[in-house]
Order: C-alpha cells, then sequence, then structure tokens
C-alpha cells in the first residue's frame, strides 16, 4: 500500500469508530456501516488488494477515512455490487483486470452524484460472509473488507432474488418536465461515463472521456449561434443508465437527440472510420447489430437490471409518430453523413441501423455516432486532434442547421432567437 500518500491525505481527526454488520447467510443486501461525518475532505481510495484463502476471497479498499459500503448480488452475469459515498479512485490504469479466486475481474468509478461503486464478475457463485471497516489500519488508514465464500447456485439465485425484490421497493420520482423553449431543443450523449468507461485503446484512453470533450465542444458550437438550446445528458465523469438518458431527452422534450461513442475492435487494427446509426427493430447488417447487442449492456456494467423502456402513450400512437421520428431520425443521418463526407474517413457504409435502446424514445429524432474506432492507431489520432475536432464540431453545427432550416423558414428568425 502506499501508505505516504494516504498519510498527506487523512486529518487523524476524521476517523472515527464505526459499526459492523457481518452478513453470513447472502439473503439480501450486506452493509458495513462507518461515519460519514467530515464531508469537506473527499474520500480517497489509494490501494486495492485481494487475498485468497480456500473458498474465502478477500476484497480489501484503503479509504482515507471510514464510509457505509452496502453489497448487493446479481445474476446473468454473477456478480457483486458494492456501493459506496463518492469515491476518488487512485489506482493504477490495471486494477481489476486480473483473475483472483472467486472475483474474475471488477470495475470501479462515479455511478451518480455523491456515489460510487464497484462491480465484481464473479467465477463462482458466492456470497457476502463478512464485510469490516477497520477505521485504524496501518498509517492511519481506513479497510473496508468484504470477504465472499463459494456456495451452491440455489442460493446464490435466492439472494439475487431478494437484492432485486428489494431495489425495486424504492422507486425514483420522475423530473417535472421543462418549460419548452421557444428555440429547438437539442440534447447531447456523451456516451457511457463514471463507473462504464466504453472502449478504450492500447494505451489506455477511454471513450468516455474522449466523447465527453467532443461532446463539450458540439454543445458550446451551437450554443454559441443563439439558435438552439442545448442539454447534455452528462457534464461531468458520471454514469447515467440508458433509460434516464431517453428519459431526459423526452422529459427536455427534445427535438433532436445526439449520441456521440468511440468503438473499438480487438485484432482489428485495420478496421477503422465514422458511423452513423439511427434506430430500428432489425439492424441492417450483423455489425450493427453486434454493436448495439454491446452497447445494450451499458446498465449492466453498472451493476444494474437491463430493461426495455416502456412506451406511456397507446400502441397506435406511437406507431404513427415513431414512423414519423424514424423518417426525420433519417433525413438527419443522411445530412450528417454529407457534412462528414470531406472531413472525415466514413465506414464502408457509413449509415446504419440497429436496435439500440438509447434511441427509443419514439417522439425524439435521435441518431447515434461513432466517431471512429478508438484500436485504429489513424482514428485515434485524429480523435485526439484538436484541429480533426474542430472540423467535426464545424461538421455537425452545419447539419444540425440544414436539419431546422424548414423550421427556422417556417417561423421567421425572431422566433428562435433568445
Amino acid at each position: 500500500m502506499r501508505i505516504k500518500a494516504f498519510i498527506r491525505l487523512i486529518c487523524v481527526g476524521l476517523l472515527v469508530s464505526l459499526v459492523a454488520t457481518l452478513v453470513a447467510s447472502g439473503a439480501g443486501p450486506a452493509w458495513a456501516s462507518g461515519n460519514d461525518a467530515g464531508k469537506a475532505a473527499p474520500v480517497i481510495a489509494a490501494d486495492v488488494s485481494v487475498e485468497v484463502e480456500g473458498a474465502k476471497t478477500r476484497f480489501r479498499i484503503a479509504l482515507s477515512k471510514p464510509v457505509t459500503a452496502q453489497a448487493s448480488l446479481m445474476e446473468k452475469p454473477d456478480r457483486l455490487i458494492i456501493d459506496l459515498p463518492e469515491v476518488a479512485f487512485h489506482l493504477p490504469p490495471e486494477t481489476g483486470r486480473q483473475k483472483a479466486g472467486l472475483i474474475s475481474s471488477y470495475r470501479y468509478g462515479l455511478f451518480a452524484p455523491g456515489r460510487s461503486r464497484v462491480v465484481m464478475e464473479l467465477s463462482q457463485p458466492a456470497i457476502v460472509s463478512g464485510m469490516t471497516v477497520d477505521a485504524n489500519a496501518a498509517g492511519g488508514t481506513a479497510l473496508l473488507t468484504i470477504e465472499l465464500t463459494r456456495t451452491e447456485r440455489v442460493d446464490f439465485h435466492r439472494a439475487a432474488v431478494d437484492t432485486a425484490a428489494k431495489a425495486a421497493e424504492v422507486t425514483a420520482q420522475e423530473p417535472a418536465p421543462l418549460t419548452k423553449d421557444a428555440r429547438p431543443v437539442i440534447v447531447i450523449d456523451p456516451g457511457h461515463g463514471g463507473i462504464d468507461p466504453g472502449a478504450n485503446s492500447v494505451g489506455g484512453v477511454f471513450e468516455k472521456d474522449l466523447v465527453l470533450s467532443f461532446a463539450q465542444k458540439l454543445q458550446k458550437a451551437l450554443e454559441a449561434s443563439g439558435r438552439y438550446k442545448v442539454l447534455m445528458t452528462r457534464d461531468k465523469d458520471v454514469f447515467i443508465s440508458l433509460g434516464d438518458r431517453v428519459r431526459a431527452a423526452r422529459n427536455a422534450q427534445a427535438d433532436l437527440f445526439i449520441s456521440i461513442h468511440a468503438d473499438s475492435i480487438s485484432g482489428g487494427q485495420e478496421v477503422r472510420g465514422l458511423t452513423v446509426y439511427t434506430g430500428a427493430e432489425r439492424a441492417s447488417d450483423a455489425d450493427s447489430a453486434r454493436l448495439a447487442e454491446r452497447e445494450n449492456k451499458a446498465d449492466a456494467v453498472a451493476g444494474i437490471e437491463s430493461t426495455e423502456i416502456p412506451d406511456d402513450v397507446s400502441d397506435i400512437l406511437v406507431e404513427l409518430t415513431l414512423r414519423e421520428t424514424r423518417n426525420f431520425s433519417h433525413g438527419f443521418a443522411t445530412r450528417l453523413v454529407g457534412a462528414f463526407d470531406s472531413i472525415a474517413r466514413l465506414n464502408k457504409n457509413p449509415h446504419r441501423q440497429a436496435r439500440f435502446q438509447v434511441l427509443r424514445a419514439h417522439d425524439v429524432p435521435s441518431v447515434l455516432v461513432e466517431l471512429g474506432y478508438l484500436s485504429s492507431k489513424q482514428d485515434l489520432d485524429l480523435l485526439m486532434s484538436e484541429e480533426w475536432r474542430g472540423k467535426m464540431v464545424s461538421a455537425m453545427s452545419a447539419a444540425v442547421d440544414r436539419f431546422f432550416a424548414p423550421r427556422f423558414a417556417r417561423q421567421g428568425a425572431a422566433a428562435v432567437l433568445p
């Protein structure tokens, strides 16, 4: 452990006694409680270790102060979810990739404002047989220990079902719809975020960071014209579920939804190029179907059960609205491809269709833009280039202007300016 780093970060006066609850049955969530006082100082995780002892595996996080943690189990695949208050993970990039005991791998990051999460992929069914927090560990740190014990499938299933039942009792309140702006409302959706890094390059560049930076540039460019109200599904490194991204667009009564991504293919360094996707029940090709399947697993990566996004109006109205909305989506996608043609390397089939969950809003024209492949050095160099990104943002802004040109013509400039 990097004890010296902890000594610089911890105020000993913040460390207090705590109460620990051990859960040996595995039925339902397990809790380890600590004092969360002193919120002015962030909680820092500077070291993680995994210890294997027979049928038991112990996962330990060294923290700058005690926290309250919640553990729960999920199936398909088998996972252990650890929910924490917001934690800054100061860990090496390769942390969590190696199998150890009952843990195949684990990932961590910001799950929601004020909340962080660790998601462990389990190699075998296991229950939480103990959770403790030692507030007086070496170097004045707080050591959170989670002990896992191998169990039978039926017992794991029972614990996972109990976890899901308890989670279903907590319902989130829907935000009130925003007041409709006279200008067209555009929602930009930087893909992934927080605990879900998305794709990554060989050099450790994460999709979530690249697309957020690009989306922020696009937002500034569109807002600078004064013609649009521009919202973001996320403006920092935080996880947003697929359903919440769609709901954000619908609650804002968005006129256009643009989801920004960057793909990666293992062993496919020669594969490169930009692609624009629109939603469809049936994918236009096998590659698009596989990509949509991967992207639709974003919630599972963060430890959330993936569910279909329901519509809240009659089926007939949904079908009629969806048909018109998809026509608009196709129209915008065509404009995007045309704008990109002179400045970007396009995929051999640049406009494709697939059943992306994030494009499921039946009343919001929506596209998903894959800017390129992080697995391609040529694409990655472009994605990291300020000059190229500036050209791309200008091209996308021009496509947006052309998309809304008929509306501006009908309403007149005064109707859409601030």
